[in-house]
């Protein structure tokens, strides 16, 4: 089996915003064609994360290293090679459909003429399920099944090496959040992609994720599969997977 090399890679990772330490020493790393998640809970710091790796925060200490460098100083390099899904779509209201799917077509180091970059958005559209048809719709015309996978195909159009999604099947409902988690996984593996994952939603993780990271007060304490997952019989991580509540009130 050919070695997997680290690609992303956090190194004591610290983050506070006023008196509020969200991130307080991250350290996880993660590998080439390996598709990982973040799980833990809501407000652990999981997008906090990913939007330092995106370069959308910067950490109070700590470093983030892309192929063994700052990802400070190769992040143009890093960003050329990366397809983002954000948790709302993040779409652009004033742009038909094939216009955001080809967002980075259209423009920089990934440039095609208009008519080229029509035809690979509406293969893109094909390929996440949706009819060329709704190349020319409005974001304001599609429903929210439907913004994840225009979000997915703007994701995908330019072919990159890297996919990160950010609670891909948040308002989506479970028959919805299966399809969406689905057409990640088979995309993610056609497309031999790194590819991490920020959810709570346990369904999508087991579909999708080759290996689990759980944050919690700041730190990732737990790592594993998703069948070493299901085996941890105590712990934070246990009440997280089980749905228990992180105190029993006493019933007296």
């Amino acid at each position: 089996m050919t070695e997997q090399h680290t690609k992303i890679e956090l190194k004591e990772v610290v983050k506070s915003f006023s008196n509020n330490d969200v991130l307080k020493g991250v350290n996880v790393s993660f590998k080439e064609g390996e598709a990982a998640a973040i799980i833990g809970e809501s407000g652990s710091g999981k997008s906090v994360m990913l939007r330092i790796i995106l370069g959308l925060l910067k950490q109070d200490k700590g470093t983030v290293l892309f192929d063994g460098e700052s990802i400070s100083i190769v992040r143009h390099k890093f960003l050329d090679k990366v397809g983002m899904l954000f948790q709302g779509g993040a779409l652009f209201d004033s742009l038909p459909v094939w216009k955001n799917v080809a967002f980075k077509l259209l423009r920089g180091p990934h440039k095609l003429s208009s008519k080229e970059a029509l035809i690979v958005a509406e293969n893109k559209l094909e390929r996440v399920g949706l009819g060329i048809e709704t190349a020319k719709l409005f974001p304001a015309e599609l429903s929210g099944g439907m913004m994840k996978r225009v979000g997915l195909a703007r994701a995908i159009a330019h072919e990159p090496s890297y996919l990160l999604f950010d609670e891909p099947t948040t308002g989506l409902d479970p028959i919805k959040a299966a399809n969406i988690s689905q057409l990640i996984k088979e995309i993610v593996d056609e497309q031999m992609a790194t590819a991490l994952v920020i959810t709570h939603d346990l369904s999508c993780v087991k579909t999708i994720a080759d290996t689990i990271h759980f944050l919690h007060e700041g730190t990732i304490t737990w790592s594993g599969t998703h069948d070493e997952m299901k085996k941890v019989d105590n712990g934070m991580l246990f009440q997280f997977v089980n749905g228990l509540p992180s105190k029993i009130n006493d019933p007296t």
